[in-house]
């Protein structure tokens, strides 16, 4: 793992869902370009793994339990971050999850469920991160999105619902934030095998079927999303720039 000199040296990286699949692909990335990774999951054990496994190959990182449906919760875990590795210059809204059901069947309580995490968690880190990256005149958000925010997939209403705001509120942080140095972006994924859907892959004949609507003919993995999450510009603007 390079860690010195590299695209991010230094800048603390923040990541949701860092515990496991696409998260920890985007961490290891993070860390490879010399980021200082803080690593949120709802479970503890999961984010210290994946912490552990950066400082294991010479990268800094540090675990910290978040769940990120609660601002409380958010809010504790953006000020240990401050306090203990630096005002956070880089935020990944990776955290989400998709429990399929068709629109007859979905209840409020399982709206509400999906929205508070896969969309109100990536709002409530504007709130924590943002003024901090404000005043420093450069930062940058990037929100793990899907292709579901624009291809409509049957059993997946609320999922894709809330992919969809995901979009929005990334154009609107872009566009009330961007002249004060703030960029964000939406990065979606396609097929990607992790844990979370490997169940779809263990049928040969859907796997086979789905790779053929693919370019390259292939399932993705976590480290081809982690590319194109940490692949930005190697200059930032200044302060007194982002703020003119």
């Amino acid at each position: 793992m390079s860690v010195s000199g590299g695209l991010l040296a230094g800048r603390v990286a923040v990541v949701t869902g860092g515990g496991g699949g696409i998260g920890r692909g985007i961490c290891m990335g993070l860390a490879r370009e010399g980021g200082v990774v803080a690593v949120l999951d709802i479970e503890p054990a999961s984010a210290e793994e994946t912490a552990g496994m950066i400082r294991a190959a010479g990268g800094e990182a540090r675990a910290f339990a978040c769940n990120i449906a609660s601002e409380a919760s958010f809010r504790l875990a953006g000020a240990a971050i401050e306090s203990t590795l630096g005002v956070a210059g880089i935020v990944v809204n990776n955290a989400g999850f998709l429990k399929p059901a068709a629109l007859e069947e979905t209840t409020l309580e399982h709206w509400n469920a999906m929205l508070s995490v896969n969309l109100t968690g990536a709002f409530v880190s504007t709130l924590v991160f943002g003024p901090a990256m404000r005043e420093a005149g450069r930062g940058v958000f990037v929100h793990i999105g899907s292709i579901a925010a624009n291809f409509a997939q049957t059993r997946g209403g609320a999922y894709s619902a809330s992919k969809a705001g995901i979009c929005g509120l990334s154009s609107t942080i872009a566009a009330e934030w961007g002249p004060d140095g703030i960029r964000s972006n939406v990065v979606h994924p396609g097929l990607i095998r992790t844990a979370l859907s490997e169940p779809f892959y263990r049928d040969e004949d859907l796997l086979r079927r789905r790779e053929a609507t693919v370019a390259s003919r292939r399932t993705g993995v976590p480290a081809d999303v982690a590319g194109a999450s940490y692949s930005w510009p190697r200059t930032f603007p200044p302060t007194s720039m982002a703020r003119s």
